[in-house]
């Protein structure tokens, strides 16, 4: 899944805060609900405007960015 399936950029959604596209829904929203514990379902329950392709979708793209070696 691209990118702009998954993160939108929107200086008038949420003052530009990267936001799951389609929805108002902040992608740190995430991140944030995994680091209390809470399952990937349960984010989903909560959010329902956001499918699971596009939180496994950010979760790849997550790991992809901090697993490679061309960061500089």
């Amino acid at each position: 899944m691209g990118i702009q399936k998954v993160i939108n950029i929107d200086k008038d959604i949420l003052g530009g805060q990267p936001v799951f596209t389609g929805t108002r829904v902040p992608v740190e929203s995430l991140f944030d609900h995994l680091e209390a514990g809470v399952s990937l379902d349960d984010f989903l329950g909560d959010f329902p405007s956001v499918t699971k392709e596009q939180a496994v979708a950010l979760l790849d793209l997550a790991n992809k960015i901090i697993t490679s070696k061309d960061i500089n």
